[in-house]
């Protein structure tokens, strides 16, 4: 059964690995958690970005979770910020991240696409992955579609793929609770 890879975008379910509906909002409490995680999206946290090997999966500690849980706050920042804002803070994220340019044959056609240096540790492999996804979001039309959930307290991230383009909720769990709290709100006066 799947935990994590909802939509199968590391930039999506990444930022969605804090959950304020949960008594514990994280999901990534532990380096097993993170194990799963990277093994659902296909981000295996033993090779390099060139498909080398690296560490171990048992060699992953703390310190490696710690960097992870920092790149989902940095990740969420990019995803708070104003549609108008966005672009300069994924811009700013970018341009800290140990990644380089890679020109691929696409179709007979050549695509740009970025990847982490061959250094790069697991974090900064899932922020590359995070960024190019973004990227792709964006040249796909999706940029303004790209949202938080309006209920609160959550704060899922998601891409509205609705026809209309008018989606505010991350689920129907949380449309169906903000749907009843209004109700009873409106139904208290």
């Amino acid at each position: 059964m799947r935990q994590y890879a909802e939509t199968g975008l590391v930039a999506i379910d990444l930022a969605n690995t804090w959950d304020e509906y949960l008594d514990d909002p994280e999901r990534l409490p532990d380096v097993a958690a993170l194990l799963r995680f990277c093994h659902e999206l296909h981000e295996p946290p033993d090779t390099t970005a060139a498909g080398r090997p690296a560490t171990s999966m048992a060699g992953l500690d703390r310190g490696d979770l710690d960097a992870v849980r920092a790149v989902r706050e940095r990740l969420r920042a990019v995803l708070l910020a104003e549609p108008g804002g966005r672009t300069a803070a994924l811009a700013r994220w970018a341009a800290d991240l140990p990644l380089r340019a890679l020109v691929q044959d696409a179709g007979g056609l050549p695509e740009l696409r970025l990847i982490a240096s061959d250094e790069a540790g697991l974090a900064a492999r899932l922020a590359v992955r995070a960024v190019r996804e973004l990227l792709d979001l964006a040249a796909d039309g999706d940029w303004e579609r790209l949202r938080l959930c309006a209920a609160s307290p959550c704060r899922d991230a998601f891409v509205d793929r609705s026809r209309p383009g008018r989606r505010q909720f991350c689920s129907t769990r949380c449309a169906n609770r903000a749907h009843a709290a209004a109700s009873r709100a409106r139904h208290r006066t």
